[in-house]
């Protein structure tokens, strides 16, 4: 039986992440990194250091008080954009634009702390970074599509509600089988 909010293998995740903190006693909350023992949650669950952190209040993401700069950055810059309608290829021919494409929002959310400095689509997003995912972000990429998690919310162009399109925070988990893992280095 699943649980609400909760993808496959999430279960498995939140046992590993609790196994590690019951047979590593010495290891506090303070320790482990956000988003490194990140649990996907169901929509009404509160968000805490145990389960990375990020609030969403009204759509707009607010990050953890001792998340690093760079995280604040980009979680700033996608608030910025979180009301934009979808436009494919925007975001490419210029930062700024009346709408945003998938890689045209995940590239301007991490631009805005410095960490893309031009623009890339999904395909490229594959082999940006490092590999693998990281303890605050990850960006998940293939040929069609990419979105990325911050803080332990997604930020993304699909799974939205009827009628809205474009760049929107999700508390919700997709499946990353299919995608590419890579993070911006040191977080």
């Amino acid at each position: 039986m699943r649980h609400a909010g909760l993808k496959k293998g999430g279960h498995l995740a939140a046992l590993l992440f609790a196994l590690a903190l019951l047979t590593c006693p010495g290891l506090a909350a303070a320790d482990i990194p956000w988003g490194g023992g990140c649990v996907p949650l169901a929509e009404d669950a509160t968000r805490s250091a145990a389960n990375c952190g990020a609030s969403l209040v009204d759509g707009e993401a607010i990050p953890p008080p001792g998340a690093p700069s760079a995280v604040k950055q980009v979680i700033r810059a996608a608030n910025e954009i979180r009301h934009r309608s979808y436009v494919w290829g925007g975001g490419h021919r210029s930062w700024l634009s009346r709408g945003y494409d998938c890689s045209g929002a995940v590239g301007y959310a991490l631009h805005g702390a410095r960490l893309l400095e031009t623009t890339m689509v999904s395909g490229q997003l594959e082999y940006w970074g490092e590999a693998g995912a990281g303890h605050w972000i990850t960006v998940y990429a293939n040929q069609e599509h990419v979105y990325m998690v911050v803080a332990g919310l997604r930020f993304d162009t699909r799974g939205n509600p009827a009628g809205v399109s474009g760049p929107r925070w999700h508390r919700g988990w997709v499946e990353p089988r299919k995608f590419t893992a890579r993070h911006p280095g040191g977080l």
